[in-house]
């Protein structure tokens, strides 16, 4: 029965994108409905831990993303003089686990997914198709769009993101939490030997920190991070306000700062939800950030995304009753995201420490645990991630 299955996704993002091809892998016909009038990717860069980078591999994209994306050796955490915190020699994972992290741009990402999903089923995709609720029962799930339309399957998957329409509709539409920080993003050209293109480097400082990383051959993904109100906006002097927060930072800082142009920096509160206990009902479930968004502290939004996709469509792939298959895909990924959900608010909230007394804390804090209990939990939870193991047929 499942092969019959008919499978509507709600929203064209990573996980959406992945969703459907991980079904189609299965045999499961499913249409990818998408708001927007292409497929793009908000964001710059997504960092992929091994985990995810496995998650790709079973979906046949592996060679297709290192092809692009930058393979890291450390990942490195510092205050924002330089004084060390810990590294993390991530280059170990491949030895343990197969597959390296890897950094890549969002829409460099998007775009792999598209392409391998056009190869498997043309047409899967309707860009320009604006999801606003649905409508269940006894046989299937109505899909019912802005314009008045409605698309009809046997299975609805909301993967329209933290403010989910799917979602407002199954669980309330009640707003994300704010973190209490802002993050400021871009992605700039650099000089391939500007800086070592296989790392990630975290600073800390009061009440700020900075994140910079290689997407590509000659191009950084950087971060600032600074403690805020929400619903905050930029004045023209966007660039000239980061340099001046981040002065005096250890290189090279300033310089990405003054290398960016003014007009391709992104400003976005921090949000989050905590976990929900209900995912679904009937034959509509949630995914990614839709089911348990997580801000950036622990670099897995993206990456649970990934494995929820596998699971879901093996869930549907091996379970005769769509409805009984989407609440073991449930039931199996909570307790998994629901803890890096809660780690991330976690990191966040030590990360975003300001006093100076707390900030020598958290100096003490991860120069004592980041390199020992942190560091081999981050290992364990590259072990546990999803893997593909539903039956596969020709597409």
């Amino acid at each position: 029965m499942a092969r019959q299955l008919r499978v509507i996704v709600a929203g064209g993002g990573i996980g959406g994108l992945a969703t459907a091809l991980a079904l189609r892998k299965a045999g499961i016909e499913v249409v990818v409905l998408e708001r927007a009038l292409r497929l793009r990717a908000a964001g710059c860069g997504v960092h992929l831990w091994t985990n995810a980078v496995l998650a790709l591999q079973d979906l046949g994209l592996a060679d297709a993303l290192h092809k692009v994306g930058r393979s890291q050796v450390r990942c490195e955490f510092r205050n924002w003089n330089g004084g060390e915190l810990a590294v993390w020699p991530v280059e170990e994972f491949v030895d343990r686990h197969g597959q390296p992290v890897v950094a890549i741009g969002r829409d460099d990402l998007v775009d792999i997914l598209a392409d391998a999903l056009e190869e498997a089923a043309r047409d899967a995709v309707r860009t320009d198709a604006d999801v606003t609720g649905y409508r269940q029962d006894p046989d299937g799930v109505a899909v019912l769009l802005a314009d008045g339309s409605e698309v009809r399957g046997d299975v609805l998957i909301g993967a329209d993101g933290v403010n989910s329409r799917v979602r407002a509709q199954l669980l309330g539409d009640t707003p994300p939490d704010f973190a209490g920080y802002t993050a400021w993003r871009a992605a700039v050209q650099v000089e391939p030997d500007f800086v070592p293109d296989d790392f990630f480097r975290c600073m800390f400082g009061n009440g700020t920190r900075f994140v910079f990383y290689a997407i590509a051959p000659g191009r950084l993904h950087w971060m600032s991070v600074a403690n805020t109100r929400p619903g905050g906006r930029d004045g023209t002097d966007v660039k000239e306000m980061l340099l001046a927060r981040h002065r005096g930072w250890m290189d090279p800082v300033e310089e990405i700062i003054a290398r960016t142009p003014p007009e391709v920096i992104l400003r976005n509160d921090v949000v989050d939800r905590r976990p929900d206990k209900v995912w679904g009902e009937g034959r509509v479930t949630l995914l990614g950030d839709a089911a348990h968004p997580m801000n950036f502290n622990v670099g897995q939004g993206a990456c649970q995304a990934l494995e929820d996709a596998l699971v879901l469509a093996r869930a549907l792939a091996t379970t005769a009753d769509p409805t009984a298959a989407l609440r073991a895909y449930e039931e199996e990924r909570r307790p998994r995201v629901h803890s890096f959900q809660k780690a991330a608010r976690m990191v966040g909230r030590v990360g975003s420490w300001g006093n100076p007394f707390a900030v020598r804390a958290r100096t003490l804090l991860y120069r004592a645990v980041w390199s020992g209990p942190v560091w081999k939990q981050v290992d364990r939870d590259m072990a546990a991630g999803a893997r593909w193991d539903a039956p596969q047929v020709p597409v």
